[in-house]
């Protein structure tokens, strides 16, 4: 990867569909979520990640890709992290796998967060606790998270509200408490060799995320999943100044194409020292890429 030919990176995107077919979500919630973020895609909810390798490498960017290990709460199975990984592989100049694993997987989870790494070039993890229903601070994910500090990885975890199961009944049964950031405050207090990255825009807690953010020197904040004309001011004021060291440039592709969100960020009123920092100086650091 040649990080200086890059123009930014995107360190969240999502691998939504394996080479067999199987989707990353059942298809009640990929069809309310196609519907939440209608728009997102002109040719689809679901390119491959080979498609997705080819849309960043037209732009001069580079992505962080992976998907959801939600198997324990959706019953549905997640796509292989080796896929991703092996996806990922054969992209090397525009591609950063991530892996998931559910917490509720116990020790078996952990044994695959180290083979993952070690064996399949995992560079973090991706949490999302409304998805996978647990509180991040839950001692439960604590194993999990020892093998990741040791490896020397980070940690995004999804914050507030989420598109998959709204406007469904009951949400689809997914449960928006278990994603407050102020539950990563312990997190980043046990695990301080972690880096934590807390993604998008939390409402309706951004005010706890700038908190953890600024309090805790190992968390980082992604600006992903919403257009940036729609951030909070203090999101847009903290980005400017105390955090601008901590904010990184985040899509949510499939669902939020950079295209979008660059269109909207050129308008907002970031400091112009500030700019590459979010684009794609803060990401090299947090995962380590330098």
């Amino acid at each position: 990867m040649d990080l200086d030919a890059l123009v930014a990176i995107d360190v969240h995107t999502h691998a939504e569909i394996d080479d067999h077919g199987h989707e990353s979500l059942p298809p009640e919630l990929m069809a309310a979520s196609a519907k939440y973020f209608k728009g997102a895609m002109a040719d689809g909810r679901t390119p491959s990640v080979d498609d997705l390798a080819a849309y960043y490498r037209e732009r001069r960017m580079a992505a962080v890709v992976f998907t959801v290990d939600a198997e324990s709460v959706l019953g549905h199975p997640p796509i292989a992290n080796e896929d991703v990984a092996a996806a990922a592989a054969r992209h090397p100049d525009v591609l950063v796998p991530f892996a998931s694993i559910d917490p509720h997987r116990g020790a078996a989870g952990v044994r695959a967060a180290r083979r993952l790494v070690k064996e399949h070039g995992a560079r973090g993890f991706k949490f999302h606790p409304s998805l996978q229903g647990f509180f991040p601070d839950d001692r439960l994910a604590y194993p999990l998270y020892e093998v990741i500090e040791e490896l020397g990885v980070p940690a995004l975890f999804h914050s507030g509200q989420t598109g998959i199961g709204a406007g469904t009944p009951g949400g689809g049964g997914i449960r928006l408490k278990y994603s407050n950031p102020l539950c990563l405050d312990d997190v980043a207090a046990d695990f301080p060799g972690m880096t934590v990255i807390i993604a998008h825009p939390s409402f309706p807690w951004q005010d706890e995320a700038l908190s953890v953010a600024t309090h805790k020197a190992n968390v980082y904040i992604d600006l992903s999943g919403w257009s940036p004309k729609y951030f909070p001011p203090q999101l847009v004021q903290y980005a400017n100044s105390l955090l601008k060291h901590k904010v990184l440039f985040g899509s949510d592709f499939p669902v939020v194409t950079p295209d979008r969100w660059l269109a909207d960020f050129e308008t907002l009123q970031i400091k112009d020292d500030v700019r590459p920092l979010i684009l794609k100086e803060n990401a090299i650091r947090a995962l380590g890429l330098r």
